[in-house]
């Protein structure tokens, strides 16, 4: 390793980007599409496809990330990086070879996942306690994939506290990432608020790559003082993406000094609506109603009315039933 250091200048990112947050069993292809279609995002993250010490096939990545058929973008053509996860160097770099193959628009790394089966099986977060490791794997994938294809690595602050938050984003930079995303809290915070924006800003300050800012950014509001606080240009939003729908779209008006119109109840309810005739595709019908529950326990937090629709959908225990209440509501 060839020792990185804070000789890195910050440079001047390019323009701001938004990227959707990948949410395991949340944020999938159905509600990429869903999400993209209504506007805002500059790219997409999977969910990331574990990788054990083997060449995965094709169709594992196809499932996570049917886009790959369609050019790896989203029916309204937000291109959608693939997320990997795992220890074994060889395998993330053959695997990640494979997926720029397939044409994945990027590869992203997780680092950041803070799952205890995930860490005890030598994945995600617990790699933050070895900068040296998160150089290796990053280097690795950087290294077996064509320069053009972006990769990427996701982290926290650290896995018990922030003592080498700067030590492990220096490693992904100098490992050739190209930009780095930060959730700002550690493993041990889980997700709990609130997320500390001033850690981004030492680390934004000490690279010379683009760093994603990632945690609480729930409104415009939240977006304008992470990016006063931390000086990041580009943000990642998952959880405030599900209950604000349009938060993404809101944050680009911001940007532009344009007015801000936000979704109202009629036009989220037909978004749940078009979430169920979606499901219906791919999934049996007694899988949708928990799905639409689910995205309902976000919702709650930013519309009244999903309040009612969630006590109207709880007890219900068939698709059919559903159907009836939005053709009456």
């Amino acid at each position: 390793m060839s020792g990185y250091n804070l000789r890195f200048a910050k440079r001047n990112c390019p323009d701001m980007k938004i990227y959707l947050a990948p949410m395991e069993g949340v944020v999938d292809f159905h509600m990429r599409n869903i999400l993209t279609a209504v506007g805002g995002y500059d790219y997409c993250v999977t969910e990331f496809v574990r990788v054990v010490d083997r060449l995965l096939p094709s169709r594992v990545f196809k499932r996570i990330c049917p886009e790959l058929e369609h050019g790896g973008l989203t029916a309204s053509g937000t291109p959608v990086i693939v997320q990997i996860l795992g220890s074994d160097i060889n395998a993330m770099a053959d695997n990640a070879r494979h997926i720029a193959k397939l044409g994945a628009p990027g590869i992203d790394i997780n680092f950041g996942c803070p799952s205890k089966c995930v860490n005890k099986n030598d994945g995600g977060a617990i790699l933050l306690k070895n900068p040296h490791r998160l150089y290796d794997i990053v280097r690795a994938v950087r290294e077996g994939v064509a320069e053009a294809v972006p990769v990427s690595a996701k982290i926290r602050l650290g896995f018990d506290d922030t003592d080498l938050a700067l030590e492990n984003a220096l490693a992904v930079a100098e490992a050739g990432a190209s930009f780095i995303t930060v959730h700002a809290r550690t493993r041990k915070d889980g997700y709990k608020a609130p997320a500390r924006w001033e850690w981004l800003a030492r680390i934004n300050q000490a690279l010379d790559i683009p760093v994603v800012a990632n945690g609480d950014i729930n409104s415009v509001e939240d977006y304008q003082r992470c990016i006063d606080i931390s000086a990041c240009e580009q943000i990642m939003i998952g959880r405030g993406a599900i209950a604000r729908p349009d938060l993404a779209r809101q944050i680009v008006s911001h940007q532009h000094g344009l007015e801000i119109s936000e979704l109202d109840w009629a036009e989220v309810k037909e978004m749940l609506a078009g979430m169920a005739i979606e499901l219906q595709d791919h999934i049996k019908d007694r899988y949708i109603l928990p799905r639409i529950k689910q995205w309902l326990v976000h919702l709650k937090r930013q519309y009244d009315e999903a309040h009612r629709c969630f006590e109207s959908v709880r007890l219900m225990r068939s698709y059919a039933e559903f159907e009836q209440l939005l053709k009456n509501s």
